[in-house]
């Protein structure tokens, strides 16, 4: 399942009057992992960002939806909320949902909020809408990078190596009476290790 990701990116910007300065930017990621919103950062970032950027922080965030209009390039946060019956007590509980959406004003933001849910079979209401600090939206396409990135496997039948096996905590790719015919045994190949560090 994939989650929001709220990214931001350190680095210096060239401002429209010719100065510098250092700034903290945050952009959303649609993304499965920490790791992987890290990594999809590096990735895109680094195709707009000219010199050295460094990402200062990832945190998880939570959006039921997002709605993106071309016309416009801010993006405001709506706050969604309802009540809906708990099945098993029968109590009404509240429902607090948040949705982003690009508009040029908080007006235009509600407008487009209200036509995106007009499907909902409960009633609700915009306690609050607000502009976001969210300069761009980075969603998530499994189906694309799946085509791009075709993964080449051999049947293990295919391979002349012998299959990996667990001995004693340590991986082989050979056999003990394979070790003691090259003259190895573990215990030399934890010395060795140890030497190593």
């Amino acid at each position: 399942m994939n989650s929001w990701f709220t990214v931001k990116v350190k680095y210096t910007k060239q401002l429209e009057d010719g100065r510098l300065q250092r700034v903290n930017e945050p952009y959303l990621f649609n993304a499965m992992t920490f790791t992987d919103a890290e990594a999809r950062a590096y990735e895109e970032i680094g195709e707009n960002v000219r010199g050295e950027f460094t990402i200062s922080n990832i945190a998880r965030t939570d959006f039921a939806d997002i709605f993106h209009y071309e016309d416009a390039d801010n993006w405001y946060k709506c706050k969604l909320s309802y009540l809906t019956a708990d099945a098993d007590s029968e109590k009404e509980r509240k429902v607090t949902n948040h949705f982003l959406v690009t508009a040029n004003s908080v007006k235009e933001a509600y407008d487009r909020i209200q036509e995106s849910m007009k499907g909902m079979m409960v009633t609700f209401e915009i306690p609050m809408i607000s502009l976001s600090p969210i300069l761009d939206v980075f969603p998530f396409n499994g189906d694309e990078e799946l085509e791009d990135k075709e993964i080449e496997r051999k049947p293990a039948e295919a391979t002349n190596t012998p299959p990996v096996s667990v001995t004693k905590g340590y991986f082989s790719a050979s056999t003990d009476e394979d070790d003691e015919v090259n003259g190895m045994v573990e215990n030399d190949f934890v010395e060795e290790e140890d030497e190593e560090e």
